[in-house]
């Protein structure tokens, strides 16, 4: 593993007027690393993924894009860097087709004098070769992104951010709301973008999706990092012990069996 980060957080917080939503948060992600960031609902993450996306700008501390101090004013000049973010709700139009919404707002023209089409014989042809590097075999580029799996639609949006460009892929609970088999293709297209030296950032309450993927385990709770772990180092219950609250939780047990 290289020695910089594609991406580092050094002590970032974020406020909202008087509301310390993060709070000395540090976080970094390699080249070809999964980087788990785990959280409870609250926790932190929502603001975390808007803040390195570009979205909000930290109230104090440093980002750095390998190696080099940056201000990311925007999405876009994050996204100019290489830092593509997949939210839960995929921003794609379910009757539109997979090609569409793979080259949405980036389409591929040929000119035919001062005249310019879409060259879709071009987008198509790339759109399937993407999603077959990705595991998805479609029946064609034209089938409509409503006729998919949730998972093959996760799918598709980690493809395009691959596609054009992406150095680290933030991803936003992309298993939240799958079932077994659709994870499990979700994990799978994970590893393969990891495979291309991509740092992946998997953002995530689910313990166990973590551990299937993850080569380093970030905890956050109530806007701080508990701490980092490699793999290995680690196991299910003292992760899932940090998410919930360690000794807040043992409490509340406890409280709970006295009742």
């Amino acid at each position: 593993m290289t020695t910089t980060p594609i991406i580092e957080l050094r002590d970032i917080e974020k406020h909202f007027g008087p509301v310390i939503a993060l709070n000395g948060v540090s976080f970094s992600v390699f080249p070809g690393e999964v980087h788990c960031l785990l959280g409870d609902n609250g926790a932190g993450k929502s603001t975390f993924i808007k803040t390195m996306s570009g979205v909000h700008q930290p109230t104090r501390g440093e980002i750095l894009v390998e190696g080099r101090p940056t201000v990311l004013e925007s999405p876009r000049e994050a996204m100019r860097l290489g830092i593509a973010t997949v939210y839960q709700d995929l921003a794609m139009i379910p009757l539109m087709s997979v090609t569409r919404n793979f080259w949405m707002g980036r389409e591929p023209v040929k000119r035919f004098g001062p005249i310019k089409l879409i060259d879709f014989a071009h987008a198509n042809r790339v759109t399937l070769e993407e999603m077959r590097k990705m595991g998805i075999q479609l029946r064609g580029p034209d089938q409509a992104v409503g006729t998919l799996s949730g998972g093959e639609r996760q799918t598709v949006a980690i493809a395009r951010a691959v596609h054009f460009g992406a150095k680290v892929l933030i991803l936003d609970e992309p298993t939240s709301a799958l079932g077994v088999r659709q994870t499990a293709n979700v994990l799978a297209t994970i590893a393969r973008v990891r495979k291309q030296g991509i740092g992946v950032v998997f953002i995530t309450h689910n313990v166990r999706h973590a551990l299937a993927v993850g080569d380093r385990f970030t905890v956050l709770n109530r806007g701080q990092t508990l701490g980092t772990a490699n793999k290995g180092e680690i196991d299910y219950e003292a992760l899932q012990d940090m998410m919930a609250g360690g000794q807040e939780l043992a409490s509340l047990e406890e409280a709970v069996a006295e009742a």
